[in-house]
């Protein structure tokens, strides 16, 4: 079986050096904000470009408490509505509504996945505040157009920016095109923890220093708390291991886009969907960091059944749209033509910066000899 992600392989590559790190944090007697979590702050401020990076237990958090933090600082309050594509994995909705706070749901591009932003504008109200777009898959959204829609609306924007650790438009990575951007370190992303971890990047000093509170009880002095705040912070483990791991993120990434390219070349068959055009080059992918390569088809648990006969295992990312979930009922009965048709015929194949070049040539010739195995 070719693995859909072997992270016991990605992680055995970098074996001695997250030890090294595991037992320099053991031997420290320092396991809670330490200087394992503020150098890497510092390290992936830098790599984002960013002023500022505050490490929390996880991505949703760092969403939840981005839009928290606005409240407080009197940029928000509940009722104020929030732009997010529809198609997007529900925690970038469960962090606006924690805040109590209104998602609006907005159709995506049906090629890129991401917020399309003509609908984005269209559904500007007076009572938006922020609009939420996902660099869904590891694919940027159109940020130039959403900071202009955003600066002639006077909105905030927050990037989920949990699946493009590295992506990048016109040389501004992912993480530094917002007010503020939220990303996850789930073991299985791109630039992926030993377990949970996330952090918020930003250029806005009141506001991280106002997140590094929120994120410590509502401290931000021992034992005075300003606000009632929560505990979620980085700790000093996985942040050594994201040290380490950050220093092999860009050639990772570079591998991913390797991949890709051979997928979009290699695959003919006129049953699928590519999510790229064979035409493009790995100089020209800088936007998309290929955390996913999801492509379409319309018989697509067909395929996959096929691709798991054959010894191939894939993903859906992800079969229900958050307003198709039993978490938000009221919302079951709302049309959203563009984002079912999408969660009904996507499937991951297997992008690991592990993969070998003969099982993606396998996985190649199966998916070009699907059509006429199956009718």
């Amino acid at each position: 079986m070719i693995p859909f992600l072997d992270l016991k392989a990605i992680n055995a590559q970098y074996r001695n050096e997250l030890v090294e790190a595991a037992a320099r944090v053991i031997d420290s007697g320092w396991y809670i904000q330490g200087t394992e979590v503020k150098a890497f702050e510092q390290e992936f401020a830098d790599y984002c470009g960013t002023k500022h990076c505050i490490g929390v237990a996880n991505g949703l958090d760092a969403l939840i408490l981005t839009l928290r933090a606005w409240k407080e600082m009197g940029k928000l309050k509940e009722g104020d509505e929030v732009i997010v594509p529809a198609n997007t994995y529900i925690a970038s909705v469960l962090a606006i509504t924690e805040n109590r706070l209104v998602p609006v749901l907005v159709e995506p591009n049906l090629l890129t996945y991401n917020l399309c932003p003509k609908n984005a504008e269209a559904a500007i109200t007076s009572k938006t505040r922020v609009i939420l777009p996902v660099h869904l898959y590891g694919q940027m959204a159109d940020m130039p157009a959403i900071m202009d829609i955003a600066n002639r609306h006077n909105l905030l924007v927050l990037e989920d920016s949990a699946q493009a650790h590295g992506a990048s438009i016109n040389g501004i990575k992912a993480g530094n095109w917002g007010h503020a951007s939220g990303f996850s370190f789930y073991s299985g992303k791109n630039l992926g923890a030993l377990g949970d971890a996330g952090a918020i990047s930003t250029n806005d000093d009141e506001l991280a220093q106002t997140i590094r509170a929120l994120g410590n009880y509502g401290s931000n002095k021992k034992y005075e708390n300003l606000y009632q705040g929560v505990n979620s912070r980085l700790d000093e483990i996985q942040a050594a291991m994201l040290r380490v791991k950050l220093r092999h993120l860009d050639t990772e990434t570079q591998r991913r886009r390797e991949v890709a390219l051979s997928y979009v070349k290699g695959i003919t068959n006129p049953a699928i969907k590519l999510p790229i055009s064979p035409d493009l080059t790995l100089e020209s992918l800088a936007n998309h960091a290929f955390h996913l390569f999801v492509m379409q088809t319309k018989n697509r648990d067909n395929l996959q059944e096929y691709l798991t006969e054959a010894g191939i295992q894939t993903l859906i990312h992800y079969p229900i749209p958050p307003h198709k979930q039993k978490a938000y009922e009221a919302w079951n009965s709302s049309v959203y033509p563009i984002t079912e048709a999408i969660h009904q015929k996507i499937l991951s194949l297997p992008i690991s910066p592990m993969i070998e070049d003969d099982e993606i040539i396998e996985i190649i010739g199966i998916i070009n000899s699907y059509e006429s195995n199956n009718g």
